[in-house]
C-alpha cells in the first residue's frame, strides 16, 4: 500500500514536471529591456514608454519592463542581433540598418518609393508592411507597429530645387549609401558622403552645397542658417520599427499576446502624433529664420529620374522585384 502511494506520487510529480515543461515561459521570468538609441525626451522614446506602461497596466503587472535610452545598451546592429536571439525583449530599429540583419526592409531606403508620408502610414500598415513583417518574423522579429522617422528633402545655398535639373552640378553631400550617391547621380548631382558632423562648416565654407534631412534635423542642428532653401522632395521616407524578439513574444499567453499587439498599435498612434507636433514646431522655427521653403505636389519627375538606381539595385538583388513593385506600383 505503501509502495502504491510512492508510484502515485512519483507518477504524479513527473506528469507535473512534463505539464510545466511544455507550458510557455511567460513574461512573469523576467522584467522586459527595451533598446532606443534616442534621447529621453523625443516622440520615439515617448512612443517607448506609453507602450510598456500599457503593457504593464493590461497584465495587471504580470509584464513589467525598462526602456534604455540613448543607445546606452549598444548599437543597433548588436541590439538586432540581440533581439534576435531573446537576450534583448523589444526596441525601435530604423529600417535602414535593419537592411543587414533583414535583406526585405532595404526596398524602403529606396529613394521615391514612397509618394508622401501619408501613403507611407497607409502602405506600411497594409499589405507591404505586412509583407516586410513576415520577412522580419523569419528572423526572428516581431514587428508591433512602424513609427514615423521623418521625410528628409533637400537643403542648399544655392536655390531652390523644384525638378530633378535643379540638381544637376550641385554638390550634395549624403549618407554613405550606395543607393543614396546613386540618387543624386541620377539626377546629375555630386554625391559627397560625409560624417553628418562635418555638414555644417561645409555648407559654409562652400565644400558642398547642400544636404538633406528632415525639418528637425535640419533645424536642430541649425544647417538652416547657412542653406537657406529647403525644398520638401521627401525622397526618402524611411521608417522605424517597434519590435520585439519573437523568442519572447512566443514565449507569452495568447492573451498576453493580443495586449503586446494593441499597446504597439497605440504607442504607433502616439508616436506619429508627436512625430508632427515636432515636425511643424521645427518648420515654424526653419520659417521664421527667413528660410524659404518651397513644396513639390508632383514628384513623379523625380521618380522617373530614379529608374537607373532601380534598375541597379533590381540586377543585384532580383529577389526583391515583387516586393518593390508592390511598393511602387501602389497608389
Amino acid at each position: 500500500m505503501k509502495l502504491n502511494k510512492i508510484i502515485t506520487r512519483g507518477a504524479f510529480a513527473i506528469a507535473a514536471a512534463s505539464t510545466l515543461a511544455v507550458m510557455p515561459v511567460t513574461a512573469q521570468a523576467k522584467d522586459w529591456r527595451g533598446w532606443n538609441i534616442h534621447v529621453e525626451d523625443y516622440p520615439v522614446s515617448h512612443g517607448m514608454e506609453a507602450f510598456m506602461e500599457e503593457v504593464t497596466e493590461k497584465t495587471g503587472g504580470e509584464i513589467k519592463g525598462k526602456v534604455f535610452h540613448a543607445g546606452v545598451l549598444g548599437s543597433q546592429p548588436d541590439a538586432i542581433e540581440q533581439l534576435r536571439l531573446g537576450i534583448m525583449d523589444f526596441g525601435v530599429f530604423s529600417l535602414g540598418p535593419m537592411g543587414q540583419a533583414v535583406p526585405a526592409t532595404n526596398v524602403v531606403s529606396l529613394p521615391f518609393v514612397f509618394k508622401s508620408v501619408p501613403q507611407m502610414y497607409e502602405l506600411m500598415d497594409g499589405e507591404p508592411g505586412a509583407a516586410l513583417g513576415e520577412a522580419l518574423e523569419e528572423k526572428g522579429i516581431v514587428p508591433l507597429g512602424y513609427y514615423d522617422a521623418g521625410a528628409r528633402s533637400f537643403y542648399n545655398s544655392v536655390k531652390p530645387i523644384n525638378t530633378p535639373e535643379d540638381v544637376q552640378g550641385m554638390k550634395v553631400r549624403v549618407m554613405n549609401n550606395d543607393l543614396f550617391v546613386g540618387m543624386i547621380e541620377s539626377m546629375g548631382g555630386n554625391a559627397t558622403p560625409m560624417a553628418f558632423a562635418e555638414v555644417y562648416q561645409s555648407i559654409k565654407t562652400g565644400v558642398v552645397d547642400g544636404a538633406e534631412n528632415n525639418p528637425p534635423s535640419y533645424e536642430s542642428t541649425s544647417h538652416f542658417e547657412v542653406a537657406k532653401y529647403y525644398s520638401l522632395t521627401q525622397h526618402l521616407i524611411i521608417p522605424e520599427c517597434l519590435c520585439m524578439s519573437k523568442k519572447t513574444f512566443d514565449g507569452l499567453t495568447p492573451e498576453q499576446q493580443e495586449i503586446v499587439k494593441t499597446a504597439g498599435k497605440n504607442s504607433t498612434d502616439l508616436q506619429r502624433k508627436l512625430w508632427g507636433e515636432r515636425e511643424a514646431a521645427s518648420m515654424k522655427i526653419i520659417m521664421d529664420g527667413g528660410v524659404e521653403v518651397n513644396e513639390i505636389a508632383d514628384k513623379s519627375a523625380f521618380q522617373e529620374a530614379m529608374v537607373p538606381v532601380y534598375e541597379k539595385y533590381l540586377a543585384a538583388n532580383p529577389e526583391m522585384t515583387d516586393l518593390v513593385n508592390l511598393f511602387r506600383n501602389a497608389d
